[in-house]
């Protein structure tokens, strides 16, 4: 069966301007602030493929050149043990990761997967530039297996530190290449790295939050709940390090709005953070669109405090036009904070109640879900969406054979571009 892409126009959250995609747009360059780009499909109505495997299910809202082998869906279901321990009516759980009973298949045990199945087909099959993606660990385990598993060529950049992340079921296949930033470095210093492979033509950048794929890609989440409900939920609970899963289920609920067959209204934000790296929960409690100050120190120092570590973006999507900051001001909601105390009872609450391992980041917004409970923001005959976005890593590692991937090189961000490129180009 040959796929049919879905039809869609790029448009500048800060001006409006529409402008066709030209294969890898990440911004408007006729746009001078910052700001991000969103994909307007020309299928208004959100209808699932069927006859599509997987995750491409969603194809319809997916700005996507072709599909992928061995992608797995999003699953929601109706929470009881959970639900009744909080004293909740509507609660649903979307989850992502591994729980073959529930028909979650997810290899990599996280929601990034969503992020890699979606970016990875937006590359044209013909592609001859290598993609390079920097991530604090959940991130590039998705990227390295969807690239791995269909041979796109890729550059990993990564915290040395986070390198036990790199955990898979099978060795990687030889397109897969991981640099990391040294011991004691942190997500943005890995950032930096792929920033100076990227200044030689023979590379591209991912984009992280400023890609649609990545951001459409995660907003299958909120397709996938309302799939099962039927409706958009009243409020969404997730914990952020970018806040670009929340950008994204704000996204596709102004789609979900559009098509009119969903409700009409808005769905109440709830992100959070694992404290004391809070830098949006920080700024959103101000109300300021600039986020606060943060010294690479600072940062480095709240990173390695915090049990969530995928949490630890210092630089997020938050202040750009269409950003973070606008998604909360549009929608409403709040931004909380949770102590690492916390995570961990509701990591373990959460296996005993419903029956799986989650990870530390999905444990900081199930915590959160109760901040919001105690505080009056949610009722308890709402429909309310949990996002537990990653989960079964435990479960996946107990049943089957574990590889842990190595880096290729070590390498301090601060060297020379022209230093760094030399040697990952000596890897391909």
């Amino acid at each position: 069966m040959t796929f049919k892409p879905t039809k869609y126009t790029l448009v500048c959250c800060s001006t409006g301007h529409r402008f066709e995609d030209e294969g890898w747009s990440l911004a408007d360059s006729n746009c001078n602030c910052p700001s991000l780009i969103r994909a307007e499909y020309e299928q208004k109505q959100f209808n699932p493929r069927t006859e599509l495997d997987g995750f491409y299910r969603y194809a319809d809202w997916l700005p996507i050149r072709r599909t992928l082998e061995k992608s797995c869906a999003p699953v929601t279901y109706k929470s009881e043990a959970l639900a009744e321990y909080l004293g909740l009516e509507n609660l649903y759980i979307t989850f992502s990761g591994y729980w073959p009973e529930k028909g979650a298949r997810m290899e990599t045990g996280s929601f990034k997967e969503t992020e890699a199945y979606s970016v990875c087909a937006r590359l044209p099959e013909d592609n001859d530039r290598i993609l390079v993606v920097a991530s604090a660990g959940n991130t590039a385990r998705a990227f390295a297996k969807v690239c791995s598993d269909n041979n796109i060529p890729i550059v990993i950049s990564i915290p040395e530190d986070n390198i036990n992340a790199l955990w898979f079921t099978k060795p990687l296949n030889d397109c897969v290449k991981i640099i990391a930033s040294p011991k004691g470095s942190d997500y943005f210093d890995a950032i930096a790295l792929s920033d100076k492979v990227c200044t030689c033509g023979r590379f591209m950048a991912e984009g992280g939050a400023k890609n649609v794929a990545r951001r459409d890609g995660m907003g299958t989440t909120l397709l996938s709940a309302v799939e099962v409900i039927g409706r958009i939920p009243d409020a969404y609970f997730q914990a952020i390090g970018s806040g670009t899963g929340t950008i994204a289920a704000w996204e596709n609920n102004l789609r979900l709005i559009e098509d009119g067959r969903f409700g009409n209204h808005k769905m109440r934000l709830y992100p959070s953070q694992n404290d004391p790296f809070t830098i949006m929960y920080d700024s959103w409690k101000i109300h300021s669109r600039s986020l606060v100050p943060m010294t690479a120190e600072e940062a480095r120092c709240a990173a390695a405090e915090i049990d969530a570590k995928v949490l630890s973006n210092r630089k997020p999507p938050y202040s750009l036009a269409g950003g973070l900051f606008d998604a909360m001001e549009d929608a409403g909601g709040e931004i909380f904070k949770v102590c690492n105390s916390e995570l961990r009872k509701w990591k373990s609450r959460f296996l005993e109640l419903e029956g799986i391992d989650i990870h530390n980041a999905a444990a900081v917004a199930v915590a959160s879900l109760e901040i919001a409970l105690k505080e009056g923001k949610v009722s308890k005959e709402e429909v309310i969406m949990l996002n537990i976005t990653g989960g079964g890593e435990e479960r996946a590692k107990s049943e089957q054979e574990v590889v842990y991937a190595q880096p290729h090189l070590v390498m301090d961000p601060d060297l020379p571009a022209e230093e760094i490129v030399s040697k990952v180009l000596k890897l391909f």
